[in-house]
């Protein structure tokens, strides 16, 4: 979340801020009432405690002196409704300027390009030519379904809409994709391969964002009924896990930059995206994601950004996949980000590209959140980290740009030479 004091502060000046970067809006009025009340309610609820405190030592003192404390103890008992009353109405206040807090997105950084949507993002870069076909070409549903590799139908027999049962070498082709992307991210570049749990508590959530605002996207699950009931989601990605293993936590300067990356189940409810890309495997309720995350000191964040990035790219260089680098305006964002690239790779079915991999720097935010800290050796004092994530890519989409790029007349599709140690040798699979 954004820092506390810019609300009590400048609150005026932090929603004409949202509002011209991210079009969010902010209540001020509301906000600025909610704070007044606050400080009336916490002024009277440390009067009474102080009160209290005093009384409490002053029937001490008289039952040490064996005197009488009754008239003292009516005098507790007429303001404690009063004080409890006070704490109440205080908690209420300050959880409704904490959801306000906690529902704002997180400001731009300056270098980031004003915009509303995808259209006011700047391309950066491309690399790659997408190549010329003189057949017609097969989106990678028509490759996958036409030798049993990719099967929409049984998927939706066992589970519903927008899951996918993959067989066979296409399987195998999907696997060695992500085992050639974490031996590559482990390997030349540097960040350490971690297993985590896909299923994780609400404070794992909040802790990266995706609570409160996002619930209706998470699938979550529970055991037990009531109030015992012991609820948890299923990660939308791996991001989650990762990046809190700092949380409550003070790093040692040492440890800093913490790359770690992660191969994951992800589940997204998709809420809100019906009609869109509902064929094969481009949006589905479960794929799978080779996640980068950085854990760095603030003076660093800017270049793990820009390094996070060039990660991700080798990958799609290494799978001879045309993309472009776009840098995505302050509209187009995610909520915790304050700068994101994206990669999207050409797609010729679509004879456009679509994106397949997000690397986003976002400074503070998450750490405040999580209270995620390093002890500055400068200070001596902890200091909130600065977070990153990115995706190292999408496995699945780059298995789709993988069969439509390197698809043949005949159907077959050729291996990249980069995954044909992990496809047993086999240059061709059909």
């Amino acid at each position: 979340m954004l820092d506390p004091a810019l609300l009590r502060t400048q609150p005026a000046d932090l929603a004409s801020r949202l509002k011209e970067t991210r079009g969010y809006d902010l209540n001020v009025a509301d906000l600025l009432l909610l704070e007044a009340e606050r400080k009336q309610i916490q002024v009277r609820t440390q009067e009474l405690q102080n009160l209290r405190n005093t009384k409490s030592k002053q029937i001490g003192m008289l039952k040490a002196k064996g005197e009488d404390v009754s008239a003292v103890m009516a005098e507790v008992a007429a303001f404690g409704e009063e004080l409890k009353q006070c704490e109440s109405d205080l908690a209420e206040r300050l959880a409704k300027i904490d959801a306000i807090a906690a529902g704002l997105p997180n400001l731009p950084h300056e270098s980031v390009p004003a915009g509303k949507d995808e259209h006011d993002n700047v391309e950066q870069h491309r690399w790659g030519t997408p190549r010329a076909f003189d057949f017609e070409v097969k989106d990678h549903v028509e490759l996958g379904e036409r030798h049993g590799w990719l099967d929409g139908e049984t998927a939706a027999k066992l589970s519903g809409a927008r899951f996918t049962v993959l067989r066979g070498q296409l399987a195998r082709l999907h696997r060695a994709l992500a085992q050639f992307m974490l031996d590559l991210h482990t390997g030349g570049h540097g960040y350490e391969e971690t297993n985590v749990p896909l299923l994780v508590n609400a404070d794992s959530m909040r802790g990266t964002g995706q609570l409160p605002k996002f619930e209706e996207d998470l699938f979550s699950t529970a055991v037990g009924e009531g109030e015992a009931a012991s609820k948890r989601y299923l990660i939308p990605t791996s991001e989650v896990p990762l990046t809190n293993i700092v949380r409550d936590e003070i790093v040692d300067p040492e440890k800093l930059p913490m790359r770690m990356t992660a191969h994951s189940m992800c589940f997204r409810a998709e809420a809100g995206s019906a009609g869109r890309d509902t064929r094969g495997m481009i949006r589905q309720h479960q794929f799978e994601k080779v996640e980068l995350v950085t854990i760095a000191k603030p003076d660093e964040s800017d270049a793990e950004h820009e390094r996070m990035t060039r990660c991700a790219e080798t990958v799609l260089e290494k799978l001879g996949l045309p993309y472009r680098k776009v840098l995505l305006c302050s509209g187009d964002m995610g909520f915790s980000a304050r700068k994101t690239y994206d990669l999207e790779v050409w797609l010729p079915s679509q004879n456009t590209y679509r994106e397949i991999s997000s690397c986003s720097n976002c400074g503070d935010f998450q750490a405040r959140r999580m209270q995620a800290r390093w002890r500055n050796p400068a200070t001596g004092k902890p200091e909130l980290v600065h977070t990153l994530n990115g995706s190292g890519v999408a496995v699945g989409r780059a298995l789709i740009a993988v069969m439509e790029n390197y698809q043949s007349a005949d159907g077959s599709i050729s291996v990249p030479e980069a995954l044909r140690g992990y496809m047993g040798g086999a240059e061709r699979i059909a």
